[in-house]
């Protein structure tokens, strides 16, 4: 059995690597698209604009998902559902205020066993209204062993509340129910990878406690969620010191996945900077958590590693090294042009000699002498296109060949027929 070239063993080495990627469909992320803003943009929000500050409706905001999460783990809902509710209630206060005194604006913990009510129905995880109703008054009241029954009548606040935010919670996000979670997407890039980092528990973990801050802020409203699961992984990968290979045309991760490495890079100073805001780091300096420069050096970046044995679908093998066909085919070509010119010159006398004087015997008119002095340039003095050169290095043959030889390269109306000797 013949033995594998190096092209074989490096698309071996590709399969092992790299499996087929299963990425949100064209459709969620153009609905995706219709709900992503600027931070400037994210400044001018109903509750900003009624005088509610920016930092406050942050807390407001994170406050709102904390809520649902706490709900959350007591109904034991999966984290996709509660990740589903949070980009309801970012997206609810995009076309609403918050509450800044009673009877005015939308406040957050209702807002918020809205989000977790709807997305129970989305996600397909549903709960009987008792049971979420209970939930969210031990949570609102903070008893988490508070008896609550039909009798009481927080409970029946609640529920109504529920029931009648749903209409306008459905009416603020334009009935756009169909989410694509940063958790979902994240999973699937390991299994793009390789089980090799799918099984590294390391990066999952920190990955996946990125992408659950996430939801704590409005990166949901900055970035799509297929950015936000790379810049998970690009966080986690830093921070445990992975790197993923390059595909096999070379391009880094970030490229295979269509995802800008600089939007990464923006995402993950933004958690940065979240991070250090936050209440528990108030205390502490600043300067915690490494930011990453921008404008990216993609070349050099720590996430970026080149695959053992990779070569490019359109490189070749001469000489035992990998070479790029295209490049090679330029250099082939410069060197035939340098072996023609250097081969064919006037000699001084008006003969043309191939080097050794053993053709090209014949005398030259003016005309044709000059022609083959200027054979770099056409009649009206313009760059003339280079000599055809093939593929593999040979020397064009003539369609009529004396003898069955090779001869010099010709060029078109520069040697009449019976002028060249065999």
């Amino acid at each position: 059995m013949p033995a594998a070239t190096a092209t074989e063993e490096a698309q071996a080495v590709r399969s092992t690597i790299f499996q087929p990627a299963v990425l949100p469909s064209e459709v969620l992320l153009l609905a995706e698209s219709q709900w992503l803003f600027t931070e400037d943009e994210l400044l001018r929000t109903p509750s900003i604009l009624e005088g509610l500050p920016p930092k406050t409706e942050r807390e407001y905001r994170s406050k709102g998902v904390n809520f649902i999460l706490q709900v959350g783990i007591m109904l034991k809902l999966p984290q996709i559902t509660l990740a589903t509710a949070s980009v309801f209630l970012h997206r609810f206060y995009v076309r609403h205020p918050m509450q800044t005194a009673p009877g005015r604006g939308y406040h957050h913990y209702e807002v918020g066993a809205t989000s977790l009510f709807l997305a129970t129905k989305v996600e397909e995880n549903c709960r009987k209204m008792k049971e979420l109703v209970i939930a969210c008054v031990r949570v609102a009241q903070k008893d988490p062993h508070k008896v609550v029954d039909e009798q009481d009548k927080e409970y029946w606040r609640w529920r109504d509340v529920i029931l009648f935010n749903e209409d306008v919670m459905l009416e603020a996000v334009c009935f756009d129910l169909s989410l694509e979670p940063p958790h979902k997407i994240f999973f699937d890039l390991l299994m793009l990878f390789g089980e090799e980092y799918a099984e590294n528990k390391r990066l999952r973990n920190a990955a996946w406690a990125f992408i659950n801050d996430s939801c704590l802020t409005t990166l949901c409203l900055l970035y799509p969620s297929k950015t936000i699961a790379s810049s998970a992984l690009y966080t986690a990968a830093r921070f445990c010191d992975v790197a993923f290979p390059d595909d096999e045309r070379g391009r880094p991760w970030w490229d295979v996945l269509h995802v800008k490495l600089a939007d990464i890079i923006k995402a993950c100073n933004y958690m940065a900077d979240i991070y250090e805001g936050s209440p528990s780091k108030a205390s502490r300096p600043g300067g915690m958590y490494e930011r990453t420069p921008e404008p990216p050096d993609e070349a050099n970046d720590r996430t970026r590693a080149a695959a053992p044995g990779m070569l490019s679908p359109s490189s070749d093998i001469v000489n035992g090294a990998a070479v790029d066909p295209i490049s090679h085919l330029v250099n082939e070509e410069r060197r035939q042009k340098r072996e023609f010119e250097e081969t064919i010159i006037p000699n001084g006398t008006g003969h043309i000699t191939n080097g050794d004087d053993s053709g090209f015997e014949g005398q030259r008119s003016p005309r044709k002498r000059q022609k083959v002095v200027n054979e770099g340039t056409d009649h009206n003095g313009t760059a003339a296109p280079a000599v055809n050169a093939q593929p593999n290095g040979t020397a064009t043959q003539m369609e009529e060949s004396n003898g069955g030889g090779l001869v010099s390269p010709k060029l078109e109306d520069d040697v009449e027929e019976g002028e060249v000797a065999a």
